[in-house]
This record gives C-alpha cells, sequence and structure tokens, in this order.
C-alpha cells in the first residue's frame, strides 16, 4: 500500500500577526494597532502567507500594505495553532514582534488599515482573537532584551547621552531605574566618544556622549 499524497491531508490556512512596538518618552512603550471593521475590535497588523511566500516576507508585506511601514527587523515569536482560534477558518499564524522607532512611523495610516493607534502595552485594550496573548509576549520579549543590552532595538542614533540611555530603558521597562545602578551595568557595554551634547540651552554642563560597544 502507497503513502498517502501530500495534497490528500487536510490543511490551515497559514498566517502572520505582528506587535509592532514603538515607544515614547511620556507613554513608554507602545503597540500599533488597526481597527478591525469585520470583526468590531482593534487588531495587530497580519496578513495571509501567500504560495512561494516566506514568514519574513508576508510580515513586510502586511506592515507595509496595511500600515505604510517599512525598515521593520521582526523576529518569530511563537505558533498559535488552536484549530477554534479564528472562527472565519482553520487558521494557523506564527506570531512576531518588530521594534521601530517613532520616526518610522511617520506615514502610519498611509496604507489600506484604516483607522490606526498607538497603544501601551500594558493596556491593549480589547483585541480580537488571541492578539492579547501576542503583545504580551512581545513585551516580554523586549522587556527582557533590555535588561542587560544597551538599546539592542537602536530605538536612539549612534550616539546618545546616559540620560537619553536610561529614559528610552525607562520606557520599555515600564517603571523608575535606578540612576547609579543602570549607568553601573551599561558602562562596561559603552563606549566614550569624548564628545558632549550639543547646548540647548539648559542649565548644568552638557553630558557625554556614548556609543555601544558593537
Amino acid at each position: 500500500m502507497g503513502e498517502t499524497p501530500l495534497h490528500n491531508y487536510p490543511r490551515p490556512t497559514l498566517a502572520v500577526d505582528t506587535a509592532l512596538l514603538t515607544w515614547d518618552p511620556d507613554q513608554g512603550l507602545l503597540v500599533v494597532e488597526m481597527a478591525r471593521d469585520d470583526v468590531g475590535k482593534w487588531a495587530l497588523p497580519g496578513a495571509f502567507v501567500r504560495k512561494g511566500e516566506t514568514l519574513a516576507a508576508a510580515v513586510d508585506r502586511s506592515l507595509r500594505d496595511k500600515l505604510g511601514v517599512r525598515g521593520t527587523r521582526p523576529r518569530q515569536l511563537q505558533v498559535f495553532d488552536a484549530p477554534d482560534r479564528d472562527d472565519r477558518d482553520w487558521v494557523v499564524s506564527v506570531a512576531h514582534v518588530a521594534v521601530v522607532r517613532p520616526d518610522q512611523l511617520a506615514s502610519l495610516g498611509s496604507g489600506s488599515a484604516g483607522d490606526t493607534r498607538l497603544a501601551p502595552v500594558d493596556r491593549p485594550g480589547d483585541l480580537a482573537w488571541d492578539h492579547p496573548e501576542i503583545v504580551r509576549l512581545a513585551k516580554i520579549d523586549i522587556r527582557q532584551r533590555y535588561e542587560a543590552e544597551p538599546d539592542p532595538e537602536r530605538l536612539l542614533g549612534n550616539r546618545f547621552t546616559m540620560r537619553d540611555l536610561r529614559q528610552v530603558h525607562e520606557a520599555v521597562a515600564g517603571r523608575k531605574l535606578q540612576r547609579d545602578r543602570f549607568r553601573r551595568t551599561m558602562e562596561a557595554r559603552l563606549v566614550g566618544t569624548g564628545a558632549m551634547e550639543e547646548n540647548t540651552g539648559a542649565r548644568g554642563r552638557p553630558a557625554e556622549l556614548f556609543r555601544r560597544r558593537r
């Protein structure tokens, strides 16, 4: 008896969903959400994977076409394969996370998604499907990455002050960080440039500029 041909097996629809994160000095770590009129809720950007398309290409297409966002570096988080996770069909989704600078969202809303919003990752709202869990995993992922490395997602430029660095780490962590302890943790992973920040008119001495060791 021969083996059953592969095309005879039932197969799910394959999709990608992405937690696209950014930061704001006042609001902290934020996730991009889009309105889904078909389900009456907000959701993460996603797409069904096309024939011959890689997962990364599907993520790139969904962010570009739906949000107008380019230049992301998504990472896979987890596969969501519960047979009943989507009441429209049997859909397996590969969740991703991508982190972008605020200026990379300048064209947000220029895609096909229509209404979009930035929501705090700790309060993402009532999202469709299992998207709240994707946001939770994305939040854990980036916070772990920022615990020991100086701005690994390059939310700052190539040169920055220690104050700037602590500010972005506090936004990611969602809490204030002890200044001296933070400096001790990060200094070994930084290189002083010998340059000082430009005088912005603020009182006090200009702060030293650092760069990452790698």
